[in-house]
Formats: structure tokens, C-alpha cells, sequence
């Protein structure tokens, strides 16, 4: 399930707890919540929080983002909004730019401006990551992948991938 919860964690909740037993997982989807709500959807052990530029906007959306533990992190960009912007708290880690141009003046080479293209999903990777300080944003980009895999489509998961997520391979932390 992909949830939608906005200013409305108390009852978001409570309908959860009462239809738990409905689903096998859920996102809440496009995150944008205090430390005190994400510390009560983190309390439903099959819920993962979705994280995108909305989610990235201020310093205080950051230290919200760094509370939440990798393996219930899903990344997304919310195509065509919730990009990063210039203006947002979470630009600082962004390190990948793609060339730009207006609608209007359209080539393939470019993405629109202005619009939040899927491509820029490595954007909220980047922040997450910096957010995290973690330096190791491939193996970052695994863990997520599994996330993914574990709440759309858990017949999916390989053994291989587990493995190398059970190995030890501990994702590295900036100092």
C-alpha cells in the first residue's frame, strides 16, 4: 500500500492499528511529518517512510530524515513535484546536476526545468545519504533497492542480495 498522511499522524494511526491485519506492507508516501510522527509510524514494523524533496526542505526535515533507520527508508521523487530546489535545507548534499532547459524549449538531452523528473531520484539519494553521513551511497542504493523489493515485490527477493546485506558489508559513516 502507498499512503498519503498529511498533519493527521493521530488518526492516520489509529486507522492503521485497526487494519493492520489488511496488509503485508505499506510507504507512507512523500513524508513531511515531525520527529514525533515518524517515531509513531516507525512503531508499525511493516510500514516504511517515503522520502522525497518535500521531505528535504529544512534543517528541521533533516533531523527527521537522519531518525529514520536505512532499512525503513523508501526513496522517491513524486514526479513531477516535490523536487529539491535551491532553496531547500538538503541542497548541500546534492552532488549530480543534470543540464536543463524550459519547456518550451525542449530537448531530449535535457530535463524540463522546473519539473521534478524520475532521474532526479538520485537527489534525495545524495541527501539521505549526506543526512545519514554515510559515504557509501552505492551500497546505500542496495539497501534501498531491497526496501523496495521487500514492501512490491518480496517473491522477488534473491538470496544473493540478502547475503550481501546480512554480510556485514556495513554501509561506511562520514566523520
Amino acid at each position: 500500500m502507498f499512503l498519503h498522511m498529511r498533519a493527521a499522524a493521530e488518526d492516520f494511526c489509529e486507522i492503521l492499528e485497526l487494519n493492520k491485519h489488511r496488509f503485508r506492507a505499506g510507504v507512507a508516501h512523500s513524508f513531511t511529518g515531525s520527529a514525533e510522527d515518524r517515531d509513531r509510524l516507525l512503531l508499525f514494523s511493516n510500514l516504511f517512510i517515503g522520502v522525497n524533496g518535500c521531505s528535504l526542505k529544512s534543517a528541521e526535515n533533516l533531523e527527521v530524515v537522519r531518525g529514520i533507520p536505512i532499512d525503513r527508508i523508501m526513496i522517491e521523487t513524486d514526479s513531477p513535484y516535490c523536487e529539491i530546489k535551491s532553496t531547500h535545507a538538503g541542497m548541500g548534499f546534492v552532488n549530480s546536476l543534470w543540464p536543463s532547459k524550459k519547456k518550451e524549449k525542449y530537448d531530449q538531452e535535457c530535463i524540463v526545468k522546473g519539473r521534478n523528473e524520475p532521474c532526479l531520484v538520485r537527489e534525495v539519494l545524495e541527501v539521505v545519504s549526506g543526512c545519514h553521513g554515510l559515504e557509501d551511497i552505492d551500497h546505500l542504493s542496495e539497501i534501498f533497492y531491497h526496501n523496495t523489493c521487500r514492501v512490491f515485490f518480496p517473491h522477488d527477493l534473491d538470496s544473493a542480495a540478502d547475503a550481501l546485506l546480512a554480510s556485514g558489508h556495513d554501509t561506511k559513516r562520514s566523520n
